[in-house]
C-alpha cells in the first residue's frame, strides 16, 4: 500500500510540474532561511557556555552617578577580586583579566605585532575552561613573567620546536622576557574575549595597587552551586562603605553618606557570564563588541515567519489545484477508498515534496552560508552531524504535517457524486481560510518592508548627520608614537606640504579607536559639586584641524604660556558644571582631582566649543574637557585629491626614521562608518529577508489567483461573451486581492511601528517615524500583489470563453 502511495505521489509531481516546482522552491527557500538564521541565533545564544562553570561565573561591573554624569564600566579596581573572595564565603573563586593590547612579541629573529595579549591571575584557567595542550593549568601563571600561548602562536614563533621553557620578548613599553609555561587551544569563537597570549598578573605592579578609585581589571567570580547572585549584590553597599568610603573621604573631603546625600551614588553589579555578549550593558571598556538580543528576537521571528509563509504557500497551491484532483478523489471513493486512505495519500505527497525541498535546501544552505557569514561577520558552519541531521529531518516532518494536513483533509472531504459531475463547490469556509492566510503572508511582508525602510532611513541619517566636526579627508596614523621625537619632526614637515591643510597630534579621536579618560572636577570653591566628564588631551591645532567650531572664547595658543593650565570645554560641560551660559563660564576655573598636572589642580576656562559627536550616535553628547596634553598620534587634514601621492610621501619619510613597524594608518570617515557596521549588516540581512519573504509570499498569492481564476472560469467566459474587456476582467479578479493586502497593511502598520520604535530607542539621535514610510510600504506591497495577480488574471481574461462554456 505504501509503495502504491509513493508511486501515485511521484506521478502527480511529474504531472503537475509547475505546481510541484513552485511548492518545492517555496519550501526549500523557507527551510534554508530558517536553518541559516537558526544557526546564527544558536551561535549568539551559545556565547561562553563552553565553560564548565558557566552558570556560576559572574563578572563584576562598576556603576556610578556623579552630579548627573553616568559611569558604567565593565572593569573594576585591582583590590575588588581579593575583597570579594575574602569577605564573602559564597564566592568560591575570583580571578582578573587585564588587557595589554598588541605589544611587539619577539623570538630570535622573528617579531610579530598581531597577537592579542592579556594579563591573568594564576587561577584564571581554573575558572575558565580553556584546555591545555602542554603545561599545567594550575601552576602555569604563578611565577612572574610566565606566559601561556595558543598552539597557533606556538607554531608561529617556534615552528616545530618545543615551546615550553622558551623565552619571548614582550615589548609593551619595556622589553620583558617571558617564559612559556603553557600551550592552550585557541579560545572558541563564541567567547566574549579572545587572546593569543596570557602573561602572569604578578608581572604587573598595578595589580597590587590598593586604590578603589581607578579601574582596569575585568574581574570574574565563581559562586557556589545554587546560590542566588542577587543576594550577593545586596551585600555590595557594605563593601563600598568599607573599602571605598575612606578613599572617597581622603580624595574629596566628603564622607560616603555626604557624597550620596548630594544625589550621587556608586556601587557594583554582577553580570552573568552567559549574558554578557547579548545583554547590551551600557558600559565602557568592553574587551570586544557584543551582540544585541533585539536582533536575535527579530531574526528568530523572520525565520519562523518565513517557514510559516512557505507552509501557507503549500496550502494555497494545494487547494488551488483542488479542482484538478476532484474527479480523482471521486473515482477513488467510488472504488472503495476511505477518507483515512485518501488523507494518508495526500500527506505522503506532502512528505515527498518536503523531502525533495529538504535535499534542495541542503544545497542552498551550502551556497548561502558563506554569503551570510560575510554579511553577519560570523564563521558559521552547517556541520551536518547526526544530531543536526536528525533535527532537520524532524523539521521536515513537522513542515510536511503543518503544510499538508489541511489540504489532505480538504481534498479527501469532496463528495464523490458532485465531483464526478464536475460540480465542485469551494465553500465560504475554505475560501475564508485561504484569504486569511494571504493576509497573514502580506502582514509579514508589509512589516518587513516597513522595517527595511526605517532601518535605511536611520542609516542614511547617521551617514549625513552633522557631527560638529569634519570627518572627511582626515588621515590618522595610529602608531606614530614609534617615531618618538621624530613625530613632531614629521608633523612640521607635513605642515610645509602644499597637499596638507593641517596636522594635529592627539591620541583622542571622535571616531574609531580612541584613548578614553574619565575626569572628575568641580568649579573652584564648590568642592561639593563634583562632576564627572571626559577629558581630551590635545594640542593647539586639534580644534581647527577637525573643523570644530568655537562657541565662545579662544583656542589654545603657544602665545599664552599659561595655557598649560588652561581648559576648553563643550557646551554640555557648561551646563553640567552649573554655569549660566558660555560667557559665564569663561575665566572660571575647574579643579581637576587627578589631572596630568597633579592632584586638585585648577584649570582656567579659556574657550567653549560647540557640542560635537565624539561618541557613537547611540549615546547622547556628554560633558567634555580639553587640556594641552597631546601625547602621540598624528591626525592629518588633507586638501589635495592626490591622497595616494601624499601617502607615498609619508610612507617614504616614515621608513627614513627607522621605526620598528610599518606605518599603521586609516581615514576617520572609514572609522566612523565601522562604528555602525553591525547596524549596516543587520539592514542588509533585513533587506534580503524582506525580498525572500515577498518572493515566497508572491508564490502563495499566485496560487490563490490560480484558484480564483479556475473557480470563476465560467463567469469570466460569460462576461466576455457579454462584452467585458480584458481590463475589466483583470480588475474584477484583482480587486479582491487588493482588499486582502489593504487589510494586511492595517494590521501590520501598528506592530511594525512599535517594533521599529523600540529599535530606534537604542539611538540617542534618531529619525522620527513618519507616515509616508507606511504609505510607501503599503504601495510597494500593493504593486507586488497586483503584478503577481495580474499575470494570472490577464491570462484568464485572454482565454477563449468557448473552452469554459462548452459543457453548459
Amino acid at each position: 500500500m505504501v509503495k502504491n502511495y509513493f508511486k501515485i505521489a511521484w506521478r502527480n509531481l511529474l504531472k503537475n510540474k509547475a505546481f510541484s516546482f513552485i511548492n518545492i522552491m517555496g519550501l526549500s527557500i523557507g527551510i534554508t532561511v530558517c536553518f541559516v538564521i537558526m544557526l546564527y541565533v544558536q551561535d549568539e545564544l551559545s556565547y561562553d557556555r563552553f565553560n564548565v562553570k558557566a552558570d556560576r561565573i559572574y563578572r563584576i561591573a562598576f556603576k556610578a552617578t556623579i552630579n548627573g554624569g553616568k559611569i558604567n564600566e565593565s572593569n573594576v579596581m585591582p583590590p575588588v577580586a581579593g575583597a570579594l573572595q575574602r569577605d564573602f564565603p559564597d564566592v568560591e573563586e575570583a580571578t582578573r583579566l587585564h588587557q595589554s593590547g598588541k605589544p611587539k612579541i619577539t623570538y630570535k629573529n622573528r617579531s610579530f605585532k598581531d597577537d592579542q595579549v592579556a594579563l591573568a591571575d594564576s587561577n584564571f584557567f581554573s575558572v575558565f575552561t580553556i584546555p591545555f595542550i602542554k603545561g599545567d593549568a594550575k601552576t602555569a601563571l604563578i611565577e612572574p613573567n610566565s606566559i601561556v600561548i595558543t598552539k597557533d602562536a606556538a607554531r608561529k614563533y617556534f615552528g616545530n620546536e618545543e615551546p615550553l621553557g622558551k623565552l619571548l620578548t614582550v615589548n609593551d613599553g619595556s622589553n620583558t622576557l617571558c617564559k612559556v609555561t603553557g600551550v592552550i587551544n585557541k579560545i572558541p569563537a563564541n567567547s566574549h574575549f579572545h587572546f593569543d597570549m596570557f602573561v602572569a598578573m604578578s608581572s604587573l605592579p598595578y595589580a597590587k595597587d590598593p586604590t578603589w578609585m581607578a579601574s582596569g581589571m575585568f574581574t570574574y567570580i565563581v559562586l557556589k552551586k545554587g546560590y542566588d547572585y542577587k543576594k550577593l549584590e545586596a551585600k555590595f553597599p557594605a563593601m563600598v562603605e568599607k573599602y571605598m568610603g575612606p578613599q572617597i573621604q581622603q580624595a574629596m573631603g566628603l564622607s560616603l553618606s555626604q557624597f550620596r546625600s548630594k544625589g550621587n551614588d556608586l556601587g557594583f553589579v554582577l553580570q552573568p557570564l552567559t549574558k554578557i555578549h547579548l545583554a547590551n550593558y551600557p558600559s565602557n571598556y568592553e574587551m570586544e563588541p557584543g551582540g544585541d538580543m533585539s536582533y536575535v528576537y527579530i531574526f528568530s521571528a523572520v525565520a519562523v515567519f518565513m517557514l510559516l509563509i512557505a507552509c501557507i504557500n503549500f496550502i494555497n497551491l494545494s487547494t488551488a489545484s483542488a479542482s484538478k484532483r476532484a474527479k480523482e478523489v471521486g473515482v477513488r471513493k467510488v472504488m472503495g477508498s476511505g477518507k483515512l486512505q485518501l488523507v494518508k495519500q495526500f500527506l505522503l505527497e506532502s512528505l515527498l515534496i518536503t523531502f525533495i525541498a529538504l535535499l534542495l535546501a541542503a544545497v542552498l544552505i551550502q551556497i548561502t552560508l558563506p554569503v551570510f557569514n560575510s554579511l553577519s561577520g560570523k564563521s558559521l558552519v552547517a556541520g551536518f552531524s547526526i544530531a543536526r541531521v536528525g533535527s532537520i529531518l524532524l523539521l521536515g516532518l513537522l513542515v510536511s504535517i503543518l503544510a499538508g494536513t489541511y489540504p489532505a483533509f480538504y481534498l479527501s472531504s469532496f463528495k464523490p457524486i458532485a465531483t464526478l459531475k464536475g460540480k465542485l463547490s469551494a465553500g465560504t469556509k475554505s475560501y475564508g481560510l485561504r484569504s486569511s492566510l494571504v493576509v497573514f503572508q502580506f502582514f509579514i511582508s508589509v512589516s518587513l518592508i516597513t522595517g527595511t525602510i526605517i532601518v535605511y532611513q536611520q542609516m542614511k541619517y547617521i551617514r549625513n548627520k552633522k557631527l560638529g566636526y569634519d570627518k572627511e579627508r582626515l588621515l590618522v596614523i595610529n602608531n606614530s608614537y614609534q617615531l618618538g621625537n621624530n613625530e613632531k619632526v614629521l608633523r612640521d614637515e607635513l605642515l610645509r606640504d602644499s597637499r596638507v591643510a593641517n596636522v594635529t597630534i592627539s591620541s583622542y579621536r571622535p571616531a574609531g579607536y580612541s584613548d578614553n579618560n574619565n575626569a572628575l572636577g568641580y568649579p573652584e570653591g564648590k568642592e561639593n559639586e563634583l562632576t564627572k566628564s571626559l577629558e581630551y588631551g590635545v594640542d593647539e591645532r586639534y580644534i581647527p584641524a577637525l573643523g570644530i567650531e568655537m562657541a565662545a572664547g579662544r583656542n589654545f595658543s603657544p602665545q599664552f604660556s599659561t595655557d598649560s593650565f588652561a581648559m576648553i570645554m563643550n557646551e554640555s560641560a557648561v551646563k553640567a558644571f552649573g554655569f549660566k551660559n558660555d560667557n559665564d563660564a569663561l575665566g572660571k576655573r575647574i579643579v581637576r582631582q587627578n589631572s596630568v598636572r597633579g592632584t586638585n589642580v585648577p584649570f582656567t576656562i579659556v574657550g567653549i566649543v560647540k557640542d560635537f559627536h565624539f561618541k557613537s550616535l547611540h549615546e547622547a553628547i556628554s560633558p567634555l574637557l580639553m587640556v594641552l596634553n597631546p601625547g602621540s598620534g598624528l591626525i592629518i587634514k588633507t586638501k589635495s585629491k592626490d591622497v595616494a601621492g601624499l601617502l607615498a610621501t609619508i610612507k617614504e619619510r616614515w621608513k627614513s626614521f627607522g621605526p620598528e613597524d610599518p606605518m599603521d594608518y586609516g581615514f576617520l570617515d572609514d572609522m566612523y562608518n565601522k562604528t555602525y557596521a553591525a547596524e549596516q549588516k543587520t539592514g542588509t540581512i533585513l533587506n534580503i529577508s524582506a525580498l525572500l519573504t515577498i518572493l515566497v509570499a508572491c508564490l502563495g498569492l499566485f496560487g490563490l489567483a490560480t484558484y480564483t481564476a479556475e473557480q470563476r472560469s465560467k463567469e469570466i467566459g460569460i462576461r466576455k461573451v457579454l462584452g467585458a474587456s480584458v481590463s475589466q476582467v483583470t480588475t474584477m479578479l484583482s480587486k479582491e486581492f487588493v482588499k486582502l493586502v489593504l487589510i494586511s497593511c492595517v494590521v501590520a502598520f501598528p506592530l511594525s511601528w512599535w517594533v521599529m520604535y523600540k529599535w530606534l530607542q537604542d539611538f540617542a539621535y534618531r529619525i522620527n517615524i513618519s507616515w509616508w514610510m507606511f504609505v510607501v510600504a503599503g504601495i510597494i506591497a500593493l504593486l507586488i500583489a497586483l503584478i503577481t495577480v495580474s499575470f494570472k488574471a490577464i491570462k484568464a481574461a485572454l482565454a477563449n470563453p468557448v473552452k469554459s462554456l462548452r459543457t453548459e
